[in-house]
């Protein structure tokens, strides 16, 4: 491992991990689930039909590869309180804000997958023919998954920084400044 550089196969597996939550968030969106409107001349009830269901399993695994990725994150830094201590200076503080800034942009990012994903499962059944008139067939708005994708990134890079910095303050020694004697005597020189 070079100085401050980290595991190549961290960084690669953060990556990878990553890109595949992004892949699953893009195609969430484009496959999303769309209602329309049937009335039924037999029972003369309205119902909706949806179309397939594909993108809340999409949904659901981008939220499942991203939570991997922090995971895996999280497990080789120790969450960045256990373990080795930090070195002070410059990549001790670049450390807390990726880590802070990181984690901010996880949880956004998990929130928009999975109410993405809880939001296009949901399905609306029968209503009677009073209720026709106000009555609309459920459907995700145009916008939550890509949403996540773009929170994906964000942490995607995020999280590299924040490795990248993590190492090198972990692997930097702390400089202590040595003082051999004091400017000011204390004895009268004779």
């Amino acid at each position: 491992m070079g100085e401050g550089k980290g595991s190549t196969l961290v960084h690669l597996l953060l990556i990878v991990l990553s890109l595949t939550a992004f892949g699953f968030a893009v195609a969430a969106e484009r496959r999303r689930t769309i209602g329309t409107l049937h009335k039924d001349e037999a029972t003369n009830q309205t119902y909706c039909i949806y179309n397939s269901d594909v993108a809340t399993g999409y949904g659901v695994g981008a939220f499942l590869f991203l939570l991997s990725s922090e995971s895996l994150l999280m497990g080789v830094t120790k969450c960045m309180c256990f373990g080795s201590p930090l070195a002070p200076g410059g990549n001790r503080a670049w450390t807390i804000i990726y880590f802070v800034s990181s984690w901010m942009t996880f949880l956004v990012a998990e929130a928009c997958l999975i109410a993405g994903a809880k939001k296009n499962a949901y399905h609306t059944k029968y209503r009677n023919m009073i209720y026709a008139d106000n009555f609309s067939c459920e459907s995700l708005r145009k916008g939550i998954f890509i949403a996540g994708a773009v929170f994906v990134v964000a942490t995607m890079i995020l999280n590299i920084y924040y490795y990248m910095y993590f190492t090198k303050a972990t692997t930097q020694t702390a400089q202590k400044t040595n003082r051999t004697g004091s400017t000011v005597g204390m004895t009268r020189n004779v």
